[in-house]
């Protein structure tokens, strides 16, 4: 089996949400010597980028999403398994930190946006909803994250995006991360008012704004 074969039925087991192809065809792509990094990014990626379209088309639903998630994660891990820490964060897309902004319990949207992340290479950290303004920073702190993002889905909840940023700017640390949030209410002019640097409407689109600004902090 030649290299496009390998990254074709690559993407082909994340479209198909077979799992048992996905790592199959991982081990493949080992025993011929394919870089794992073009696994990943010609083979998975592209399964995972049909998935997030039809998603977004109401094509495929949440549950499918997960399946092939798992089947694109459980093929990185075999593709990396042999790798030091320090290539395997260079794999990574980035370190997201992610959750419902403090007085907001809503996590659907937030939910899809991780597995979305997840299976785009980002590594996540999930703080879930409701989370104080304080714990998002301190976490992000801890955890030496990329990109701190935050949902909030009504009106009333959406001052806590505004106060993410005013507390890492009165730490001094505003810099230091990519600020990223969205949900219902969240429009393009408030992510421009508060002064954070990224917006989106939906999932696959939180995917390609993520990539856009972790190639610009890399720069």
């Amino acid at each position: 089996m030649n290299q496009k074969e390998i990254l074709d039925k690559l993407q082909k087991s994340i479209e198909d949400m077979d799992t048992e192809l996905a790592e199959e065809s991982a081990k493949k792509a080992i025993e011929a010597g394919i870089d794992p990094l073009i696994a990943i990014s010609d083979g998975l990626s592209k399964g995972m980028e049909t998935m997030s379209n039809l998603f977004d088309e109401g094509e495929v639903f949440v549950p499918q999403l997960l399946v092939a998630s798992e089947a694109f994660e459980n093929a990185v891990a075999i593709l990396t398994a042999s790798m030091s820490e320090e290539m395997k964060n260079s794999v990574s897309q980035g370190k997201v930190l992610i959750h419902t902004v403090q007085g907001d319990i809503h996590d659907i949207g937030k939910n899809i946006v991780k597995t979305m992340l997840s299976a785009s290479g980002f590594k996540v950290i999930d703080l879930g909803r409701d989370v104080p303004v304080e714990d998002v920073v301190e976490k992000a702190k801890e955890y030496k994250v990329d990109i701190i993002a935050g949902s909030a889905l009504m009106t009333t909840t959406m001052p806590s995006q505004r106060d993410i940023i005013k507390l890492l700017k009165e730490e001094g640390i505003r810099d230091k991360f990519i600020c990223m949030f969205g949900g219902a209410p969240v429009s393009a002019e408030w992510i421009e008012k508060i002064g954070a640097d990224g917006y989106s409407e939906s999932a696959s689109e939180a995917v390609k704004k993520a990539k856009e600004l972790m190639i610009k902090k890399r720069g």
